[in-house]
């Protein structure tokens, strides 16, 4: 017969070496360059002064504040289940909410061709746009789509200008955990690309007729 404290050291050996099998899998939000200005994206001026950025901390739901992977369910139909899944082998790079704000503000920025003066970088006297934004929908839904929903706020920073602007889509993805991923991504971009049409439509803005600098640009996405 077996030495129990010897089968018991073999039951860790094999746990431990399942364990190892599957090591997480981390993910990000941020796209590469290319993928950051497509053709669609505003032009700016070659001799325009340059613009600065700076974008708050995106608010998200208390729920998706976490490096690991949401998923929702799907329940009959095109409705959702009230249930979500933790994966916790799944995840972002870092928190959700940080990786959500990095994509966008890197994606915004290099649409605009701006400078993202969020943590430095803007000399005194330079206007910047402050970017408020939030996320009110974020459902991942595995091998179907992930649908997203922002608001924001756009502002100069001397209060000459300002406006509120919203957009939503959905992204259809493939099979399996990274193609979830990479949907996303593309739809961070959508909106990275909403915002900065924004931003450059408010910046080509001037005063209008009385003088009153408090224009408030119309939304149109």
């Amino acid at each position: 017969m077996k030495n129990p404290s010897i089968l018991a050291a073999l039951a860790l050996a094999v746990l431990a070496a399942g364990c190892a099998s599957t090591p997480d899998t981390y993910y990000t939000l941020a796209a590469s360059t290319n993928q950051m200005i497509p053709e669609s994206a505003p032009a700016l001026s070659t001799d325009a002064a340059p613009i600065f950025i700076e974008l708050a901390p995106v608010a998200v739901p208390e729920r998706l504040a976490r490096p690991q992977m949401v998923l929702s369910k799907a329940a009959k139909g095109s409705e959702l289940s009230a249930e979500v899944e933790l994966l916790e082998q799944h995840r972002w790079a870092s928190s959700f909410d940080s990786e959500l704000r990095d994509a966008l503000a890197a994606g915004i920025a290099a649409r605009l061709g701006a400078i993202d003066a969020t943590k430095g970088g803007r000399q005194s006297g330079q206007n910047a746009w402050r970017i408020a934004v939030q996320l009110r929908q974020f459902d991942a839904v595995e091998n179907a789509h992930v649908d997203a929903a922002f608001s924001w706020t756009v502002r100069r920073a001397d209060g000459a200008r300002s406006a509120a602007c919203q957009w939503s889509g959905r992204e259809p993805v493939g099979a399996g955990i990274s193609a979830l991923a990479q949907g996303a991504q593309r739809v961070t971009g959508s909106a990275a690309q909403a915002i900065a049409r924004h931003v450059a439509a408010l910046n080509a803005l001037v005063d209008d007729g009385n003088g009153n600098r408090n224009v408030v640009a119309a939304c149109r996405q």
